[in-house]
Parts: structure tokens; C-alpha cells; sequence
């Protein structure tokens, strides 16, 4: 590439030069422009550089703090690609939860439930059906910032044990990856945790994530 440009660069210039040696004051004039204009295309490419690298920069500390970014779900690249299809499909469903007044309005309500390597978990209960929907997560997980402020980290879906067969887990995300928690204690419940807004180094289906720190 960089031979190619100084090939052009040399023609335009000689170009330049046979056509203007008899106007003087010309030939004074046009140089000048072209190495504005050849200035100004460098000093534009440049940024465009500058800009892709701080992104690159910015997205690989994020994945090292666990922090979410535009492709954090590539730290899952070991999940069927439909799956992962899937999990983006649950960030871009849930995006406006980051602002928790937006999940009051919506009717998730705080049940008192904070867990060690998990979070505050806030219930919209009509939405725990025995029908599974990516997209309506019945369960939004949040932890505190350092100012006190809510951070959503997950999502969890719940789904009612069927009398029926107890020990069958709900069908659930494309794939074989997603784990089901057979949940007896309290609620009678499979539910599932899906980390689309925090990295979980265990995986993304893991109901805990070393990461978070319960504030």
C-alpha cells in the first residue's frame, strides 16, 4: 500500500510540474494545495486508527473487570452459535433495565433476595409461566456500584416444576449449555441465570459469577 501511494503521489506531482513551469505564480499555488489536501487525508486516517484502537483498548479492559461491552458475548464463543444469537437477542430485550426506575415501571418488584456472587434480584412475578420467554426474564439481577447506584448483571428466567415430570428441565436456550437449577426450597421453581450483562469467567449459565461482589 505504501508503495502504491508514493508511485501516485510521484505522477501527480511530475503531472503537476510539466503543465505548470511556465505560469510561475501557479505552479507556486497548486503544490501548496495538494499538500493540504494529501495533509489532511493523512491526519483523517490517522484518527479513524486512533479511534478503532481506543475502542479495542477500552473493550479488552472492560472483558478483564467483567464489565459488559458491544462484544462481550464473544467471551462465550465456545456456545453454539444460535445460542449466542439468542443471548443477544436477551441484552437488546433488557437494555432498559440498566436504569432500574425502568424495571419499577415495568412491575419487577425487590423480594429481599441478595446472594453472595449473584446480586439483589427483583421479581416480576406474572411473568413465571410454564412457558419460557427469552425475552421476558421473570428475574432481573443487579448489583451495587461503588456509589451505591444499581448495575444490572444477569437475568434469570423461572419456570414452575411440573408435577407431572419433576425431573425434566424446561426446554430453555438453543443448545445444550443452559443449567437449570431445580429449585424446591422456596419457590418450587427450575430457574436459570444467563450473565448477558456481566462476564461470568464460569460460564454464562452458572448461577454464580467469582466476579461479583456483593455490596
Amino acid at each position: 500500500m505504501k508503495k502504491t501511494l508514493n508511485s501516485v503521489s510521484h505522477r501527480q506531482f511530475k503531472n503537476v510540474l510539466d503543465m505548470q513551469l511556465p505560469n510561475r505564480s501557479a505552479w507556486t499555488a497548486r503544490p501548496m494545495i495538494y499538500m493540504i489536501l494529501f495533509a489532511t487525508f493523512l491526519f483523517s486516517a490517522c484518527k479513524k486508527y486512533d479511534v478503532k484502537d481506543s475502542n479495542s483498548e477500552e473493550q479488552s479492559v472492560g472483558a478483564k473487570n467483567g464489565n459488559a461491552t458491544p462484544n462481550s458475548l464473544n467471551f462465550y464463543d465456545n456456545l453454539d452459535l444460535a445460542t449466542q444469537k439468542q443471548l443477544q437477542s436477551v441484552r437488546v430485550a433488557t437494555a432498559r433495565y440498566h436504569d432500574i426506575e425502568n424495571a419499577f415501571g415495568d412491575d419487577y418488584e425487590d423480594i429481599g433476595l441478595v446472594m453472595p456472587n449473584m446480586g439483589y434480584h427483583f421479581l416480576k412475578a406474572g411473568l413465571v409461566t410454564p412457558v419460557f420467554d427469552l425475552q421476558k426474564p421473570p428475574i432481573l439481577v443487579y448489583n451495587k456500584r461503588a456509589d451505591g447506584s444499581f448495575e444490572l448483571v444477569a437475568v434469570e428466567y423461572a419456570i414452575p416444576i411440573d408435577p407431572q415430570s419433576p425431573n425434566t428441565p424446561p426446554e430453555g436456550f438453543a443448545g445444550n449449555a443452559d443449567e437449570w437449577d431445580f429449585n424446591t426450597l422456596n419457590t418450587g421453581w427450575w430457574t436459570l441465570h444467563a450473565w448477558v450483562w456481566k462476564i461470568n469467567p464460569d460460564g454464562v449459565f452458572k448461577p454464580m459469577n467469582p466476579l461479583v461482589i456483593v455490596r
